[in-house]
């Protein structure tokens, strides 16, 4: 049957809708297909279809998690599942079907989240916009000339949409809250070590890496928060303890917190007028709530973070690329890269062990500021980008100079890579657009391990200024 509210429900409501047998798991199924294959030739947000293996799952559906019988996405960097190729996004890494599951994706399945594919990434999941040679431009459904984010900008677009209520997207510099805040959706970074990235891997960078989704609603991303936090036997890290529910959490009021916002980014420019105005209403909304607001900033030094962030992302991307070599028996060569990935590669291969442990020293350090700075206030405010989404085409990304080639992406996505370095959770929503009509995201960091603060305090925006019935023109 034709379900023509489908888009209309988060997907907590279509588990509700399944669970009543109001809808089938595979009727929901089909109404994902039937948008993929409606709006992907203009989105380009699905790169590889399970259409097959989503189809026998609806079938067979008779699970009791939240989202049982739920259509959804995997990202195509760490989103493994058996039977599947993971490329992220580069020829350099063959279409070879995994022989297993990540625990996430099993973490995924058991709540009951049925996969239909793989979304569209960046090579490697390098840059805060989706525009990989090996797959084209993701694009996005607000504007199909501007950029969708990244690394999860195929699964942001997707999920924008409405083709999907929530999808899979991963954080190491900002990968799940830009393409969040691009398609005016909801986007946290879980703390450090909330989610386990085995069987494959214990760490990417040290720890920079964070699993989780791109949602619609705070709800959603609470409970799939709830799905997947937790540690697997032989993980590095053990984040502090979660509550109980993080859904249940998302539903309280969070009392009254002390907020301290930014103006300028980290080098102390000015962001866009359309940022600062997201910033100025956000603000006027927290105060209207109980909130204490003023302008306040972690004392970041930011030559500091910047000179140590480097080199253990361009040292992480060497470890991932040789390590692809060794499995594949392939030898890297240019011509198998874009051009910033084969310069941030080679600095990376130079990157010394002392140099490493050192990068690290400094960002433990910046990290302990930062927790001081949070002993007085709550939240940071500001927003995810700089300004509204880019249009797509606008950074190099032949440009094999990292130093030039990175200058103006970090210069857009200023804020969340500090987030990676320290740890912390934070969480943008969609609260803002431009005149353009295109959304400008707002960021709020908390302290470390403190999800809830962040998430009480979305749900309590959620409610005070909604956003479900604001949809861009490739809808439904």
């Amino acid at each position: 049957m034709a379900f023509r509210e489908y888009a209309n429900y988060d997907g907590l409501g279509l588990a509700e809708l399944v669970a009543k047998k109001e809808v089938t798991a595979l009727e929901l199924i089909e109404e994902a297909i039937a948008r993929i294959e409606k709006h992907n030739p203009r989105l380009n947000a699905v790169v590889y279809k399970t259409y097959d293996y989503a189809r026998t799952a609806g079938r067979s559906q008779q699970g009791s998690g939240p989202f049982a019988g739920v259509p959804f996405l995997l990202k195509d960097i760490l989103g493994v599942q058996k039977g599947v190729p993971t490329r992220q996004g580069s020829s350099f890494v063959p279409p070879s079907p995994s022989p297993h599951d990540a625990y996430l994706t099993k973490r995924f399945m058991a709540a009951g989240l049925i996969s239909l594919g793989k979304t569209n990434v960046p090579e490697f999941g390098l840059v805060p916009t989706t525009e990989s040679a090996l797959y084209g431009p993701a694009r996005n459904p607000w504007n199909l000339e501007h950029s969708t984010g990244g690394s999860s900008g195929g699964s942001g677009a997707a999920v924008a949409a409405g083709i999907v209520p929530l999808a899979h997207a991963n954080d190491g510099g900002g990968s799940i809250r830009a393409p969040a805040s691009a398609n005016g959706l909801v986007g946290l970074k879980a703390t450090r070590g909330r989610t386990s990235l085995g069987p494959d891997l214990g760490d990417i960078m040290g720890g920079l890496v964070n699993e989780g989704v791109v949602s619609r609603t705070v709800r959603d991303t609470a409970a799939a928060l709830d799905a997947i936090a937790g540690n697997e036997p032989g993980d590095p890290y053990v984040a502090p303890p979660k509550p109980k529910s993080y859904l249940d959490e998302s539903q309280t009021p969070p009392g009254k917190l002390r907020v301290g916002f930014a103006t300028k980014d980290l080098y102390g420019r000015k962001l866009h007028s359309e940022c600062l105005g997201a910033i100025e209403s956000t603000g006027k909304l927290l105060q209207s709530l109980g909130h204490t607001v003023e302008e306040a900033s972690p004392p970041l030094p930011i030559e500091t973070l910047a000179g140590a962030f480097m080199p253990i992302w361009a040292s992480g991307l060497a470890m991932l690329i040789d390590g692809i070599a060794v499995l594949t028996n392939r030898t890297p060569h240019e011509n198998d890269f874009q051009g910033l990935t084969w310069g941030l590669y080679q600095v990376g291969r130079q990157v010394t062990a002392a140099q490493y442990q050192m990068c690290w020293f400094q960002l433990h350090a910046a990290a302990r500021q930062v927790a001081a700075w949070h002993e007085t206030y709550d939240i940071w405010l500001n927003t995810t980008f700089s300004s509204p989404p880019v249009r797509n085409g606008t950074f190099d990304f032949n440009e094999k100079d990292p130093e030039k080639g990175f200058a103006p992406i970090i210069e857009y996505l200023p804020f969340t890579a500090v987030q990676n370095a320290t740890g912390q959770p934070a969480i943008t929503l969609p609260l803002h657009w431009s005149a353009q009509g295109l959304p400008v995201g707002v960021h709020f960091v908390g302290r470390y391990g403190d999800e809830t603060t962040l998430l009480r305090l979305a749900g309590q925006l959620e409610q005070a200024r909604p956003w479900k019935d604001r949809h861009p023109t490739n809808w439904n």
